[in-house]
């Protein structure tokens, strides 16, 4: 479930002031990555890591009117976090920006038998 709140959060953002949301999955051994591409103006560099921080908007407008209370990516973090995993903001060459989800690859999980 916390995973499902934090994709649609990062889906929602990239949509919300991206325009639009490109998703795609990899894993190797080890991790499983997660990527969230959308194509808006990206963010200042100085301004990434400030953007998980609780309460940091990129711009005044966005308000709370305006949906939003710079929580979203602040909780991303710190639910990932405590899976052993982490989320990272990064401006895309070309424009844009990327979310990128990584965690633990954990023991396959098996289905409950089919009865």
């Amino acid at each position: 479930m916390a995973l499902r709140r934090v994709l649609a959060n990062l889906l929602d953002n990239a949509i919300r002031y991206g325009a639009s949301a490109d998703a795609g999955v990899d894993a190797d051994g080890e991790r499983v990555r997660m990527r969230i591409d959308d194509r808006g103006p990206g963010i200042a560099p100085g301004l990434l890591e400030q953007v998980i921080q609780p309460f940091f908007r990129v711009e005044a407008s966005h308000n709370r009117a305006g949906g939003g209370n710079g929580l979203g990516p602040y909780i991303a973090r710190d639910r990932l976090r405590r899976q052993g995993g982490d989320v990272t903001i990064a401006n895309r060459p070309g424009g844009g920006l990327r979310a990128e989800i990584a965690l633990p690859r954990g023991p396959s999980a098996k289905a409950p038998p089919v009865t």
